[in-house]
């Protein structure tokens, strides 16, 4: 699968950032500022240019795959989780926890996740670890109206209600039969989320309101190079096309393990 291999590729450069990278991405040189693809200034060749303060493009498009890959898992990580107990918590006791909890859920889906995730940042304040915390708060409910229905479904299989009968702690249920029916729809939303929250990041450090300079970000790279379109294409050009590559892989890999995991496509 091409698409598979794009994203390990990605992955691996991002890990490998400080190795693979021919400079350091902050390092600023005005007198090689909007170097066309493959200047060579002072011993450092510019394979894909250089911006409006002579940093290396490449460096910084290695390093803003690592940000968008971090953003990424850990806000798929964090939300899935909070989702994905709050669902199950909903379907399993039923009554005023189920009302609060699905009533919650309809309060944030009612509102643009780029709206709410906006609006969070705008009172947190931009940073690395408050995108992380917004887009965790922003996407947790879809996570929880498929526990949700998926538990409902679970928790009347005669084995479930069997170990309920028996005394079995909801901590035990939940994790121990549950979790592990429910667990491939879960996987299908976090790898659709994934790329979901790609382009969240890169769209609020395209506004300003995601990682602060000098850190590298594809989204704040789209930002300057709007400016330097006709003059410095190279700048908008390629964070352009690796956030297109890498969440269209997202999404084809999304589709795949959806096929597979689906008895129906099967």
């Amino acid at each position: 699968m091409p698409f598979l291999l794009i994203v390990a590729v990605m992955v691996l450069l991002a890990v490998a950032a400080p190795l693979v990278a021919p400079v350091d991405p902050n390092t600023q040189n005005l007198l090689a500022r909007l170097k066309a693809p493959g200047t060579v200034s002072r011993g450092v060749t510019y394979i894909l240019g250089s911006d409006e303060l002579g940093r290396d493009v490449l460096s910084r498009l290695i390093y803003g795959a690592r940000i968008s890959l971090f953003v990424a898992f850990s806000s798929v990580l964090l939300s899935g989780t909070l989702g994905s107990i709050l669902g199950m918590v909903a379907a399993f006791y039923r009554g005023w926890v189920e009302i609060v909890i699905m009533r919650l859920v309809d309060i944030v889906l009612s509102v643009p996740a780029i709206l709410f995730a906006i609006i969070t940042v705008a009172v947190l304040g931009p940073g690395l670890v408050n995108v992380v915390i917004v887009l965790a708060l922003t996407r947790w409910p879809r996570y929880a109206r498929v526990a949700y229905g998926q538990t409902l479904s679970v928790a009347n299989m005669p084995y479930v209600r069997l170990s309920h009968f028996m005394g079995a702690s909801w901590i035990r249920l939940l994790g121990r039969h549950v979790l592990p029916n429910i667990a491939g729809s879960l996987a299908v939303v976090a790898t659709l989320e994934f790329g979901l929250m790609v382009l969240f990041e890169a769209g609020l450090s395209f506004l300003g309101l995601g990682v602060q300079p000098p850190m590298a970000s594809w989204g704040a790279m789209l930002s300057t190079g709007r400016n330097y379109v006709a003059t410095a294409w190279w700048i908008a050009t390629f964070p352009g096309l690796a956030l297109f590559l890498l969440v269209l892989s997202i999404n084809l890999i999304g589709d795949h393990v959806r096929d597979r995991l689906d008895p129906k496509a099967r």
